[in-house]
């Protein structure tokens, strides 16, 4: 797993929250298709986004992967609300790191969407009955 966002100097550091979407869909694609996740940005061509499940990181590969930002930090025990923002911390280890955040993200839910459903079987797509008690 990536740990050199929690080694690298902060530029800065500030309290966020994540739109449950987002929250979701990286959790459900962590849980489906493994634990780490590496996704190149479209559109910003040296830039990956790395989706563990504690932390999703900005990083520059041909940087030898230096993290750019990263979300982390998610405040989730005893979340009830699968519709709520979800706290955490966003640190930013460039002075520029605010302008892309949005459009990593807009990123990471269109490549996780299209992997997950390229992931599934289509068996998985239909209902389970369940057994009856009496039978």
């Amino acid at each position: 797993m990536y740990r050199r966002h929690e080694e690298m100097p902060v530029f800065e550091q500030r309290h966020a929250t994540v739109q449950a979407r987002h929250f979701n869909r990286a959790r459900i694609g962590c849980q489906r298709l493994g634990k780490a996740l590496r996704l190149p940005i479209p559109g910003l061509r040296h830039l990956d986004l790395l989706i563990q499940p504690d932390a999703w990181i900005i990083v520059d590969r041909m940087l030898n992967d230096v993290p750019v930002a990263a979300w982390c930090g998610f405040e989730d025990d005893g979340r009830d609300a699968l519709h709520a923002p979800v706290p955490c911390t966003l640190k930013s280890f460039h002075v520029h790191a605010e302008v892309i955040l949005d459009r990593v993200l807009a990123a990471m839910e269109t490549l996780l969407g299209e992997s997950l459903l390229a992931g599934l079987p289509p068996e998985d797509d239909r209902v389970v009955r369940f057994p009856d008690a009496r039978e």
